[in-house]
């Protein structure tokens, strides 16, 4: 605080005994948003608002060392002075007045990318009059950036995240499973879906993408296989991939052949690659009933084509909802045709493990005491239940088998369905949109990626992400623009 006896200068004409003396220099440096000048004995001083001190403030000294004093004294405060908000005023009707905000266009740069990345905003929404006065209304001194400076951000942001999945499968005591699968977008490209499955050390169960990549064709098996070893190789997973499930194409068998021959040459394979190839069970599924369903193909065709024609348009919609109430027929849901390549699939509600109740009462009462297989096996057998987690319970119960743990922590991260990789391709319930295929390749890889993965730390999955620092810094109308 001024001591007894201080002025405080506030830039006014005074007069000393009588005589004019003239208006002082207005205070014009941002610095002098943290301190209070004062005039004590006749010299000038300046007071740290937040700490209190007392530097001279002579003109002649000049500010150089009052901006050193502020960032030395927030500092040791631990306080962003970019990030305070000071003498907050409501003024009603939705008006509010901030005192002391200072903005950073590279933090909103940030935050702005990475919106388009979680929420697949077209790139061109930076260009939208109506989404420039709206960012205006909110910060006039954001500098609303060209297309390409919001590539380049977001490749950034995709590179970062990038090295922070490497540098945590690369630590993760576990072995990864696979699921990979190949697409084609409206322009008739084929991509390649590659997703991680691993249960981490919490025994938590997490899958990412972590290559959303162009397969020029033919989509041969040594054209797949070089693509996937690649991948294998750059993120230094040859030696921690435990299976690879894929849908049933003959193309994918002689992938799965050829990555077994290179990499058992390594001998890191579980049961040399014996179990190596996984098919996909629902693709197999899909090809049981398609095989029963062709006895009724003509019917089930009929019902396609009906289904087209009064889902065409809202008029027929309106007319067949009609149709339906006038036969007092329920019509709760809206007509929809089904996805001949993948049917999700909905069983009926009977008891299908009534035979494994009558299993556990049998087993009840064995018991064997020799390695800590036998150990494991001499465990009462839990009754079924609805709520069990498999994984909270070897977690909790697994320290006593150390060894089973470790192979259990591996086998249960294998997917027995790429549907976690189809479902990459339609974040919205649809292919790769039209707009982000016209995209560069490299910009929609890093769209596809780095979404799985913020949304991920969204979500809570902050393992791979809190102990790194964080980054400072498509489209109806999107065109091929290369980065």
């Amino acid at each position: 605080m001024p001591s007894a006896g201080s002025t405080p200068i506030t830039g006014s004409t005074s007069t000393t005994d009588g005589i004019l003396v003239s208006k002082r220099r207005k205070l014009t440096s941002v610095v002098w948003n943290d301190f209070d000048k004062i005039i004590e004995d006749g010299q000038d001083y300046a007071i740290c608002k937040h700490c209190k001190g007392k530097l001279k403030a002579d003109s002649k000294n000049g500010t150089k060392h009052l901006h050193v004093h502020i960032d030395r004294c927030m500092k040791q405060r631990n306080v962003d002075i970019r990030q305070q908000l000071l003498a907050v005023e409501r003024k009603g009707h939705g008006k509010v007045q901030i005192g002391g905000f200072t903005f950073d266009q590279e933090i909103s740069r940030e935050k702005l990318a990475r919106a388009i990345i979680l929420h697949e905003y077209p790139l061109s929404i930076i260009d939208h009059v109506g989404f420039r006065e709206f960012a205006t209304s909110l910060q006039p001194l954001f500098k609303m950036v060209s297309r390409n400076t919001i590539k380049g951000d977001i490749m950034k942001i995709y590179e970062v995240e990038k090295d922070k999945m490497i540098s945590y499968l690369e630590k993760l005591q576990s072995r990864v499973a696979i699921t990979i699968d190949m697409w084609t977008s409206n322009q008739k490209k084929g991509y390649m879906a590659i997703t991680v499955h691993y249960i981490d050390e919490s025994w938590l169960l997490h899958h990412h993408i972590v290559r959303f990549v162009y397969v020029p064709p033919p989509h041969t098996k040594e054209v797949l296989s070089d693509v996937l070893m690649d991948f294998l190789l750059d993120w230094n997973m040859d030696r921690k991939v435990s299976t690879v499930t894929v849908d049933n194409c003959s193309s994918n068998d002689g992938m799965i052949n050829i990555l077994v021959e290179k990499l058992c040459l390594s001998d890191s394979l579980l049961l040399n690659g014996k179990i190596f190839h996984m098919r996909c069970v629902a693709h197999v599924l899909n090809l049981i009933v398609k095989e029963g369903l062709d006895v009724i193909e003509v019917e089930i065709e009929k019902i396609r084509e009906s289904v087209a024609y009064w889902s065409a348009t809202p008029s027929r919609m309106e007319k067949f909802e009609d149709a339906a109430r006038q036969l007092r027929i329920p019509c709760n849901k809206k007509l929809s045709l089904d996805c001949s390549t993948l049917l999700e699939l909905n069983y009926d509600e009977q008891d299908h493990l009534s035979k494994f109740d009558l299993f556990v009462h049998s087993t009840i009462g064995a018991s064997h005491t020799k390695s800590e297989l036998d150990y494991y096996l001499e465990e009462s057998i839990l009754p079924r239940n609805s709520n069990f987690d498999v994984l909270s319970w070897w977690k909790t119960n697994g320290i006593k088998y150390p060894t089973l743990q470790m192979t259990v922590r591996d086998i249960y991260a294998i997917p027995v369905s790429i549907v976690a990789s189809e479902s990459a391709f339609s974040t919205g319930g649809r292919v790769v949109s039209k707009h982000r295929t016209r995209l560069h390749l490299d910009t929609l890889e890093a769209l596809m990626c780095a979404q799985s993965w913020l949304w991920k730390k969204k979500e809570g999955d902050s393992s791979i992400h809190d102990s790194q620092p964080q980054l400072t810094m498509m489209d109806e109308n999107d065109d091929l623009l290369v980065l």
